[in-house]
């Protein structure tokens, strides 16, 4: 398959390679001429089997592709959608970007502004990533055994292009989460997004001892890893989706006042003993263990209800009738 990736930072450039080694045929761009530039060596020196090619433009990556997948920061996505659009681009759109409703209202007002469908979408976001950024840092295994959100939405998402790029998905080795744009980012808003700024916070509160650093261990060092992401980026992965962030984190905080007064009692101990046993409890049973895979009908509510009770697709059978499922195993 002929895929035009366009942007080719930690995940565009993990994409472009991983997709390259499976044998597609892979056109990259990035805004960033030094990007491309490294882009460009790093394919020079892979296998001949396993290259890609760079491209001075968006235009020329999407031409005659089947797929193009939107691999850029939020704020840019409009233009690259716009951009496909004034292309002529007739084939089917994806995207990873770590917010969904956004990139769905995007797409929507294009369609209504031009009077037809541009072509098949299907939002999507795996659920990987590091701290460091850019080709440099890409990864072609970076999606194995990752979670890999794919969203159906009425009126915008075709079941068949859902399974197509479930099918891409899970070739490179990741488990697709059916979902919605608006349930995706409710529940990425609690597991991503809050955890970005908690640990921005803690990061911020621990330099201003520098006894607090030179002891800070383990604890210390996972908790706060995502803080060295680049800033631009978690301001519009936070910033895109202000709503669900702010309800998630309004939860989060009141969770912490309750141990606030647990400490500011008699007891401290006796009382943050309840207030931290919830959690522990939940903490070592995830992840759940996965039921043995089971085949189910290839049909928009079936995997909706799939992807929320936490399960998630391996394979999609070559008819497109029905997908390999794994849901948490029932105790």
């Amino acid at each position: 398959m002929r895929i035009a990736v366009i942007g080719l930072g930690l995940i565009g450039g993990s994409l472009t390679r991983a997709l390259a080694a499976a044998g597609h045929d892979v056109f990259g761009y990035d805004a960033d001429p030094a990007t491309r530039g490294v882009a460009r060596t790093a394919a020079g020196q892979a296998k001949a089997s396993e290259r890609w090619q760079v491209t001075a433009s968006v235009r020329e990556a999407a031409e005659d592709a089947h797929m193009a997948i939107i691999a850029v920061p939020l704020p840019a996505v409009a233009e690259v959608v716009d951009e496909l659009a004034n292309a002529g681009f007739h084939g089917l759109i994806t995207d990873v970007t770590s917010v969904k409703g956004q990139v769905r209202d995007i797409v929507a007002d294009r369609w209504r502004r031009s009077g037809a469908a541009l072509a098949g979408f299907v939002g999507g976001h795996p659920m990987t990533g590091r701290e460091t950024a850019g080709f440099v840092a890409s990864d072609p295994g970076l999606f194995r055994g990752r979670a890999w959100a794919l969203c159906m939405e009425p009126q915008i998402t075709g079941l068949d292009d859902f399974l197509e790029v479930t099918a891409l998905a899970t070739s490179l080795g990741a488990r697709v989460v059916p979902t919605t744009a608006d349930e995706h980012d409710r529940a990425v808003a609690i597991v991503s997004h809050v955890p970005h700024l908690l640990a921005a916070a803690l990061m911020r509160t621990a330099t201003a001892d520098p006894l607090a650093l030179s002891l800070g261990a383990g604890s210390f060092h996972d908790g706060t890893r995502v803080a060295a992401s680049p800033p631009d980026l978690m301001a519009a992965m936070c910033g895109g989706n202000a709503d669900a962030v702010d309800d998630a984190l309004t939860t989060v905080v009141e969770h912490l006042r309750q141990a606030a007064i647990a400490l500011d009692t008699k007891d401290p101990i006796g009382e943050l003993r309840p207030w931290f046993a919830p959690a522990s409890a939940a903490r070592n049973s995830w992840p759940p263990a996965p039921s043995d895979p089971v085949d189910i009908p290839a049909q928009t509510e079936v995997l909706l209800r799939l992807g929320r009770a936490g399960g998630w697709i391996t394979d999609v059978a070559t008819d497109r009738r029905s997908v390999t499922a794994v849901r948490p195993h029932e105790k």
